[in-house]
């Protein structure tokens, strides 16, 4: 669980980040591949060349799904969606983890879509505001995001359940790898070499995406997904939302004085009260439906 908080924190400055220094600022393939291959690189000098095919593969294809795929779909949104809309589209990436992994691991736990249910609601609650009229193209974008990001999730989760790996880093590289591929070859036929970044604090907000929110982000997600089960995991989707919520208004205040935002008291009252019903979401799962499985087991 302590994995999965770090991530939030770390992860909820990359919304903003994304919609303020890279879309509209560089080529979206290029954003993604720089992004991907410099985790890439972070794991590299911990890779075992000598662990399974089987494996290797196994965790290239999670990662092409996961972070290579999925960073397609996600940061093309953004040539449609606000800031504030991409978060709010993303409330439905905890239904997609905890179906997906009861279809892979052949049974259905009815009770963790209550929990998941009053979580989504709660971040819906943080973010409902007035759309706009286009939107459409990006709502579908980030609904391709969720279910490939969603998915991935599963996978990975389920990969550790029957090849338990002590050392996680030693193997980690390949998700990267796979990612670098699936980016490097979008990038390459179809993007612009020409609409580079062209300021350093574009190349600075990409580097920090790639080394820490994808590098080491990814990694302590992906390992904290393993250490619990899939109603908390899909829970801890939509924790990002208050965050990001909170990233962007300080990120605002120290570099765009000029967008200022102030929260109203509706406002505060909105996010104050999807905020816990996401907190009671967890305690929900954790104090009723936890008990309630361990219960009809004996």
């Amino acid at each position: 669980m302590n994995y999965l908080i770090i991530v939030t924190c770390i992860w909820a400055f990359s919304f903003p980040l994304i919609g303020y220094f890279i879309s509209g600022q560089m080529d979206s393939f290029f954003a993604i591949f720089m992004r991907v291959f410099l985790a890439f690189l972070v794991f590299l000098p911990f890779l075992n060349w000598r662990c399974k095919n089987s494996l290797k593969l196994k965790f290239m294809g999670i990662g092409g799904l996961q972070i290579g795929i999925m960073y397609i779909f996600y940061y093309h949104s953004f040539l449609y969606l606000s800031v504030a809309e991409v978060a709010l589209f993303t409330i439905f990436t905890p239904f997609y983890v905890s179906l997906i992994y009861d279809l892979f691991s052949h049974r259905f736990r009815a009770f963790y879509l209550l929990s998941i249910s009053i979580c989504v609601l709660g971040a819906y609650i943080i973010k409902a505001n007035d759309l706009s009229s286009n939107f459409l193209i990006g709502f579908l974008l980030i609904q391709g995001a969720n279910l490939v990001f969603g998915t991935a999730q599963s996978l990975y989760k389920i990969v550790l359940e029957k090849e338990p790996i002590k050392d996680q880093k030693s193997i980690f590289g390949y998700f990267h790898l796979g990612a670098s591929l699936i980016a490097g070859l979008a990038f390459f036929t179809l993007g612009d070499s020409s609409n580079l970044p062209k300021s350093a604090s574009s190349w600075a907000v990409l580097i920090y995406l790639g080394l820490i929110a994808s590098g080491l982000g990814y990694f302590w997600w992906n390992k904290g997904a393993t250490m619990v089960d899939s109603g908390v995991l899909a829970i801890m989707n939509n924790a990002l939302i208050p965050a990001a919520v909170l990233a962007n208004a300080l990120l605002i205040w120290l570099f765009f004085p000029e967008k200022q935002v102030h929260f109203s008291i509706a406002e505060l009252v909105r996010i104050s009260t999807g905020t816990a019903l996401m907190f009671f979401s967890l305690w929900i799962h954790y104090k009723i439906i936890k008990r309630y499985e361990k219960e009809a087991k004996i």
